[in-house]
């Protein structure tokens, strides 16, 4: 009798038909009702609560303590909408982009509608030099090709990630805006345009203008680095593809996940199981857990690596990674 790893899987199908079976029969890809209820409703209350504690505190420094809840509840707040983006909270699309919209658009000012085809595309070719938005050459870049007539900030971008994060959520907000405007996309200019209006009235209205600036560089940097250490363990400093892989191999290899218990997964809104987000995008968050020994057990049958470490690691790999990437322009300087 033949083991599970020696039975031939060609006449059933492709390696990542096999997992699928696997992932069904544990029933894995069921919706998750309760969990979103709770998760948006926390998450929702946190973030009223936020803002009524900013105007309690009123035109006082300790709005700065304010300023940093809120950057944090700005970042819980963008991975619900990653989650609603990619329907693992509601089954059908209308419900999905409404409250995608909300979250996006009104409560954070980040367009869900941007969101979701930068991310779309992001999915469908991990780490791709030339399709994936996220390694697309910008202020940081990611790999030697690209790197090439680059200057100074290039040679050391690495000790420059961590403070650029700190503009990161203002960058998307500004790319949102872009998106908008070259899509006439009118109700989801409204939308941020409402929470613009209500953000700066509030800071205006509530704060000294000192006290105004303080707040907002405080809460957006907070936000931007939040949310950029968020995403940046999941594939940063992991290969690139050729394109010749199929599914299964594409997304694994590109990816990689990280240990950490509970607290991880809260922190970073499940996206420490990237492997199994990325082979299952509308598996609910808090079945990735239970996917993952399922997943990492099949790579290890079929011979595919498969990439876990811890969260310092994740980011110090995704540090060597850029360094590694400016060393040429470092010995030609």
């Amino acid at each position: 009798m033949t083991t599970m790893a020696e039975r031939p899987r060609t006449a059933a199908g492709s390696d990542f038909a096999e997992l699928g079976r696997r992932i069904n029969a544990a029933g894995l890809l069921r919706r998750r009702p309760g969990y979103y209820a709770l998760r948006l409703s926390l998450v929702g209350a946190a973030l009223a609560w936020g803002w009524g504690a900013f105007f309690v505190v009123g035109a006082s420094w300790w709005t700065l303590a304010v300023a940093a809840f809120l950057g944090v509840m700005f970042a819980q707040t963008a991975l619900v909408a990653h989650d609603l983006a990619h329907r693992q909270v509601f089954r059908t699309n209308k419900p999905s982009r409404r409250a995608g919209l909300i979250a996006g658009n009104l409560a954070i000012g980040m367009s869900y509608g941007y969101w979701m085809d930068k991310h779309t595309k992001h999915h469908a070719n991990p780490n791709h030099d030339d399709l994936d938005p996220d390694v697309g050459p910008g202020v940081l870049v990611w790999s030697r090709e690209a790197a090439a007539g680059k200057g100074f900030l290039t040679r050391y971008q690495a000790y420059f990630f961590f403070p650029l994060l700190t503009l990161l959520g203002l960058s998307l907000k500004r790319d949102s805006v872009k998106w908008i405007m070259q899509r006439g996309k009118v109700g989801e200019a409204l939308l941020i345009g409402a929470h613009i209006a209500a953000y700066a009235a509030a800071l205006l209205l509530v704060l000294t203008p000192l006290q105004a600036v303080a707040f907002f560089v405080v809460h957006q940097a907070i936000f931007g680095v939040y949310l950029g250490m968020t995403f940046a363990p999941n594939h940063k400093g992991m290969p690139h593809p050729t394109g010749d892989e199929d599914f299964l191999r594409k997304q694994v290899l590109t990816s990689r996940n990280v240990r950490g218990g509970r607290f991880v997964d809260v922190a970073l809104g499940g996206l420490n199981y990237q492997i199994e987000h990325h082979l299952f995008p509308a598996m609910p968050t808090p079945n990735l857990r239970h996917a993952q020994p399922i997943v990492q057990q099949y790579c290890a049958e079929i011979g595919v690596p498969y990439e876990v470490t811890s969260l310092t690691d994740s980011y110090g790999q995704a540090l060597r990674h850029l360094h590694d990437v400016g060393a040429e322009l470092r010995r030609a300087a």
